[in-house]
Parts: C-alpha cells; structure tokens; sequence
C-alpha cells in the first residue's frame, strides 16, 4: 500500500496486510481460553460492521459511478448483475462445501466450558449414567463404544447417542430412555444427561486423545475450508479496488487502502473464529494458530487475479467491483450474523456491528 506503485503490487502488498490480520487473529488463541465465546461473538459482529460499510462506500458506490458514465439512469443493471453473480458465488460455494455457520456441528457444541470424562470400565453394558447438572459428557473409548453425548430435557423422552459403528464412523440415534430417568423410575421435567455405554472392548484411549476422535477431522476440515472459501471474494475486492484506482472520481488511492483496512480488521475475527473452535477439538494451541491464519492464505492470490483482470478487462470494472460487495454482504448476512447470534451474546454482538460500520464508514468517508 504504497503511493506511485503499480496498481498489482498495491494489491498485493494490501492482501499480506490482510493475510496478517488474520494471523494476528489466530495468535489469540495462545492467550485467551477456547471457551470464551463472548469474545468471538463481539468480533464477529464488528467484523459484521466493517464488512458492510466497506461493500458499499468502497465497492457499490465506485461502481454505481462507473456504470453511470455509460449506461445513465440504468447504471444499477450492471451493479445488480453483479451484486446477484457475487452472492450466488458464496452460495455455490457453501452448497458445495458445508458453511462455516458449522451446518453438523454449532459453534456452541465445540465451546463447551465443563467436560466430564467417563471410563467404560466402571460401568457395566448398556447402563444409563443420569446427572443432573453435567453439560457434556465425554467417554474414554474402548474398540467399538459409543463415543458421544446427548442432552435433553427428560419430559421429551428422548436422548441424542453417538454410536461407533464396525467402520469406525459415528452415528446419530434417537433412543427414547429418558422417560424414567430416576432411580425410582418416576419422570423428570429437570434437564438431564443420559450416556449408553455399550462396552464391545477393554483398549481405553487417553483423555485428550478421546475428545479428539469423538469428532471427526471431516467437520474441522469442512471449518477451515469454509472461511477460506469466504476469505477469497475479500482478496478479489482489495485487488479490484486498487486496480481501478484512477477510473473514477470515487475510485481512488485513499478508497482502496480504506477498504484494505477495513477487511483487515475484520480478518482479526475470521482467524479468531478458526482457532477457537480447533483449540476446543482438543488440537494444540500452535497447531490451531497454524490452520487459523492459514484461512487467510488465499487473499494474496485473489488480490492479484482481482487487480489483473480489471487492468485486462477495464469495460467489466462495475460487474467486478459489484459482485465483490455482493459476495462480502452474502457472507455477512449468511454466516457471519447469525454465527455472532448463536451463543446468547446478540446484543453485544449487535452493538459492536454498529460501532464496526461507523468506523469503517468514518475511514472511508475521511481519506476521501
């Protein structure tokens, strides 16, 4: 992001802003504990802010004056067009690719605060172990055991169970064994856990080792795929911005670097959002600050595809930038929102998207 540059190495230079960002965000993991979601929450929604602020002041609007210049009061057509071809990229994508709104597993099953550990051992086939006040459970596994939890209220009758099957793979099956949870076989309206043990072998693994296989490497896979995914619009728009500089009154040095700023700010929570939930799997600290800024490795390469092909392709510039705010708006409204939502902290997380859009607005409406 130095001035008299050419526009490419500009959006490169801004993507490794960007990329370190994101590096930065998931070196928190190694100072704060995974279990602390407020923290993500209040991120996420900043990051919520940034992200649309700049969609608009550092995108929409160059793009609008673009279109305006060639096709007058129907400018929006090449604007619409390519606000729609950038949402339906992110949507493909998640269809693809399970979003990182975690469409198996919620953010709050990885974060819980309070694990029990059970060995199979001390409890003979098929016992169901009730405690009233155990958020999760977690079992030491032998060969073939059921390795999973369920919690539920007893009055619904029924128990989420994770069994082990004869591949290796986990199960979901309903079993209706929460009717009579007590000893004396009377009901329970009170929340309680209930945990099938079916002991097919006597090879206990250890602890961490048992928290680790009770979920598989497929869903943190599906997590760390799925930001990158989302990571990609955000380098097309930092090299779309730069390599349009000069093309319009709006589209300048200054509205580029904001909106480089503005998406590295809100890559500080995407790597946070990779890290936390690792950590939580029961992966060592160093090895989810690795995958965390690795998320943001993609930025780079789609800065430099994003400034190339508008230099190349300077009649497709409204289209380009419009279907980078398209993409950033779906994520946000996709994922990013109703992830900050999910923990109880929605108002936290609602203010800090609010304070989020002032300053990206204030940085792209002060440097001009």
């Amino acid at each position: 992001m130095i001035r008299g540059w050419g526009t490419i190495p500009q959006a490169f230079v801004a993507s490794l802003f960007t990329w370190g960002v994101t590096a930065l965000g998931a070196a928190v993991v190694f100072f704060i504990p995974p279990s602390n979601k407020k923290l993500l929450d209040i991120s996420l929604g900043f990051a919520a802010g940034i992200m649309t602020a700049a969609s608009f002041w550092s995108l929409l609007a160059p793009a609008i004056e673009l279109a305006q210049a060639d096709m007058g009061s129907f400018a929006f057509l090449p604007v619409a067009i390519g606000f729609a071809a950038g949402s339906a990229f992110v949507y493909a994508a998640d269809r693809i690719m399970p979003s990182c709104v975690f469409s198996e597993i919620s953010m709050v099953d990885l974060l819980k605060e309070d694990v029990t550990v059970i060995d199979p051992k001390v409890v003979k086939p098929l016992d169901v172990i009730v405690g009233a006040n155990i958020p999760m459970v977690k079992l030491k596994e032998s060969n073939d055991n059921i390795a999973r939890y369920g919690s539920t209220p007893a009055k619904t009758g029924g128990q989420i169970i994770r069994r082990k099957t004869a591949n290796n793979r986990i199960q979901r099956t309903d079993d209706s064994i929460a009717s009579t949870n007590n000893t004396d076989g009377s009901t329970s309206d009170a929340a309680t856990t209930a945990v099938v043990v079916e002991e097919n072998g006597n090879r206990a693994v250890d602890k961490e080792q048992a928290l680790i296989t009770s979920i598989s490497w497929r869903r943190i896979l599906l997590l760390i795929i799925a930001v990158t995914v989302h990571n990609i619009p955000e380098g097309l728009a930092v090299g779309v911005a730069f390599g349009s500089i000069g093309k319009t009154a709006k589209a300048t040095f200054e509205s580029a670097f904001a909106l480089a700023l503005g998406i590295g700010l809100q890559n500080f929570p995407e790597g946070l959002a990779v890290s936390l939930p690792l950590a939580a799997f029961g992966r060592s600290k160093m090895t989810s600050f690795f995958y965390g800024q690795l998320s943001g490795m993609v930025e780079p390469l789609g800065a430099l595809i994003g400034s190339a092909a508008v230099i190349l392709m300077e009649p497709v510039l409204p289209y380009a930038l419009s279907f980078a705010a398209g993409a950033m708006i779906y994520v946000v409204l996709d994922d990013i929102i109703p992830e900050a939502q999910r923990n109880g902290n929605g108002r936290l997380a609602s203010i800090s998207s609010v304070i989020g859009f002032l300053i990206m607005m204030a940085l792209d409406v002060g440097l001009g």
